[in-house]
């Protein structure tokens, strides 16, 4: 099993998040991969990790058995308010990015993840948390399981909303 624990909230974290992101992007194998260049060379997508360690941002990460060396998942929050992302569903909600390497899929590293990250945001202060998860992205029934409802949809994927006061 891996072990979670926060990263930090400096510039060095932007780096660690960023093929994070590209997984989280580049999960269907019906699309177009996007390299790193590209993902980062587009401003809607590049906003979710560029200039980390704005107020509010909040990221762990899960790492490899107890030696905690290689980073084989990540879970982050972060508010876009000066232009909404994906899953927007206020200024005052921040947005999760999820992404676990593929060779460690399946093996309950994002539910770990989630939970951790939903009690670090509840210490935070954070009343809910917001995400946006394409039709047919596997990924969508750990969002359910996890508390998550729909709450409404942008072309082809359903944004979700995690009220944390409940």
């Amino acid at each position: 099993m891996a072990t979670i624990r926060p990263l930090s909230d400096d510039a060095a974290t932007q780096q660690l998040l960023e093929p994070f992101l590209l997984l989280a992007v580049n999960w269907s194998m019906d699309k177009p991969e996007l390299s790193r260049a590209e993902a980062m060379s587009r401003p809607e997508l590049a906003r979710y990790v560029t200039g980390w360690g704005q107020a509010g941002d909040l990221a762990l990460g899960a790492y490899e058995g107890d030696g905690a060396d290689r980073l084989i998942g990540a879970a982050w929050l972060r508010r876009l308010p000066d232009s909404p992302g994906y899953g927007w569903v206020a200024d005052d909600i921040p947005e999760l990015t999820i992404a676990v390497h593929p060779d460690r899929q399946g093996e309950g590293i994002g539910t770990a993840l989630l939970r951790a990250l939903k009690g670090a945001a509840r210490v935070a202060g954070e009343r809910a948390i917001s995400l946006s998860v394409e039709d047919g992205n596997g990924a969508a029934h750990l969002y359910a399981a996890a508390g998550f409802r729909t709450v409404g949809a942008d072309g082809d994927a359903s944004i979700m909303l995690l009220d944390l006061s409940a």
